[in-house]
């Protein structure tokens, strides 16, 4: 048997000892949320964007047992100037602060997820509106996978 066979089964009888369970396994807390989130409407793109992606995460719920409220921010930074001061990079912020309720309306998960992206300029302006609609996609897709993450580490205290 190689060193790094036996590091793998060590490694997994040393997870399994501690009480880990996979999140998409059996028992995992992802199963308890999977096509059980229904999402708000979104308001915009940006709200649109971070819905698909999360859809994508939890399946479509249109009737599920728990609903999931965000509030998007977003904003954006000039980050680099050139010699004759035209902005050769920006910096796009976000960040969404949301809580997942059960049918009773009770808040039973709930955190902030925050992140950035960036994009150039430079070119003409249908290939900078391009790179900044690119952009707010990919931090859509941060945020979104961000607070899935923050979501399944927190589905196990879930009622049941």
């Amino acid at each position: 048997m190689s060193s790094d066979r036996r590091l793998f089964l060590l490694s997994a009888l040393a997870l399994g000892a501690c009480g880990f369970t996979p999140a998409y396994g059996p028992s995992g807390g992802a199963s308890a949320l999977q096509g059980q989130v229904r999402l708000d409407a979104p308001g915009g793109r940006a709200s649109y964007l971070l819905n698909q992606r999360l859809e994508e995460r939890l399946g479509h719920a249109p009737t599920g047992r728990y609903a999931l409220s965000y509030a998007l921010k977003t904003g954006r930074d000039d980050l680099g100037t050139t010699s004759e001061g035209v902005t050769s990079r920006y910096h796009l912020s976000g960040s969404a602060t949301w809580s997942l309720t059960d049918t009773d309306e009770r808040v039973v998960a709930s955190g902030k997820v925050d992140s950035f992206s960036s994009y150039s300029p430079t070119g003409s302006t249908v290939a900078t509106r391009a790179s900044q609609r690119d952009a707010t996609a990919r931090l859509m897709i941060i945020l979104a996978d961000q607070l899935v993450d923050q979501l399944l580490l927190q589905a196990s205290d879930l009622p049941a």
